[in-house]
């Protein structure tokens, strides 16, 4: 066991010869042990909830991001949904999977950016086109990036007067559904916000319209007892850190990060590097979990970073250090294709499910001190 390791231990009142003897304790180092992956298709559920049962339970996962987006039965808005949804039962039955082992379900709708993806509208705008931020973009039949228009993913106008009533009787039908305390809003990687060609944001401070998108969104949650979780790199200055305009803002919406509840929980992803800004989260006095992706070196570090912020930190500042949840970006059933394919890759190769093998390796490594 390493010193840090040991340190750690003491400070939380375990000792290693306790944690040998008996389960590993999920909740002894991080009390948030996430994965977060788009909620299965009809069709993928089975082989879904036996992952729930082999894989993730075993591992001690005590969190599930689901990003259902579309993919549910809406009955207030059955004009939203997918082609193909998930129904009430199957919900239910991914809930009652979870509930067996004491894993929190947290759903996700893409609020505010992410109304579309390559060439292709998302439901919303698609449904609904009068939200849109920027109507005059039109999708390419070949998209390609850089491209001319700016466009990455379309969003949705913040300031139009009908796009919240959509938007909530969405959020409340799938927190509902999912008997969910908590709702993941997305909000990455926005790119359209305060437009000059919107005729309602256009010359409005992009940190505000943010803030007050947050804000709104958590305040209508707050109101039902729920909590609001988003991705953080919209709150990151992308010039002053050099990270750029993927994993932070390059157009000033990170000083929203000063306008917005600091009960909202924040996911810091960061997928190549283990970049040190779950410090800054906490220091703005936000609760922060680390979220990792397809690189299992990566990871590691981003674990014992997150030992160390924990071991090294105020009693104030401690807790606000979550934990880590893992990524997925590929389709559900790629996913559990390449985890359970006959050559499974090894712990080291750049994988989701390579990631997510050493990720939870490393820390259940850390809980029983082998």
């Amino acid at each position: 066991m390493s010193k840090i390791t040991a340190f750690f231990l003491l400070i939380l009142g375990f000792s290693a010869t306790t944690l040998k003897s008996q389960p590993a304790n999920p909740d002894s180092h991080f009390p948030v042990r996430g994965f977060c992956i788009a909620a299965p298709a009809p069709e993928e559920l089975d082989d879904f909830i036996k992952f729930i049962h082999q894989e993730l339970a075993p591992r001690f996962i005590n969190t599930l991001i689901l990003r259902v987006d579309f993919n549910y039965q809406f009955a207030s808005h059955p004009e939203l949904r997918d082609e193909v949804a998930l129904s009430p039962d199957e919900v239910k039955k991914l809930v009652r999977a979870c509930q067996k082992h004491n894993i929190r379900i947290i759903p996700q709708i893409n609020l505010l950016g992410h109304q579309s993806w390559a060439g292709k509208v998302n439901n919303l705008l698609k449904v609904y086109p009068e939200f849109d931020e920027t109507p005059y973009v039109k999708m390419p039949v070949d998209y390609q990036w850089p491209n001319a228009d700016g466009l990455y993913c379309k969003s949705y106008c913040p300031l139009h007067p009908g796009v919240h009533k959509v938007v909530f009787d969405l959020v409340d039908e799938i927190c509902t559904a999912f008997e969910a305390d908590a709702f993941h809003a997305g909000m990455d990687e926005v790119f359209y916000l305060g437009h000059d060609s919107c005729s309602r944001c256009s010359g409005h401070d992009k940190a505000e319209l943010f803030a007050g998108e947050v804000t709104l969104i958590h305040n209508h949650l707050a109101d039902k007892g729920r909590e609001l979780w988003i991705w953080g790199d919209r709150l990151i200055d992308g010039k002053t850190t050099g990270m750029g305009m993927w994993e932070a803002s390059m157009n000033n919406s990170y000083r929203a990060i000063d306008l917005i509840p600091k009960d909202v929980m924040i996911c810091d992803w960061h997928y190549e590097r283990a970049d040190q800004t779950p410090v800054y989260f906490a220091l703005k006095g936000f609760r922060v979990v680390t979220c990792p992706w397809r690189m299992p070196e990566v990871a590691v570090k981003q674990v014992d970073d997150m030992v160390r912020f924990r071991l090294q930190s105020t009693p104030e500042m401690r807790d606000r250090f979550a934990g880590l949840v893992q990524t997925v970006w590929s389709p559900t059933g790629q996913f559990l294709e390449e985890f359970y394919k006959t050559d499974a890759p090894d712990q080291d190769k750049d994988t989701p499910s390579g990631c997510f093998r050493a990720l939870f390796g490393h820390i259940n490594s850390l809980e029983t001190g082998k």
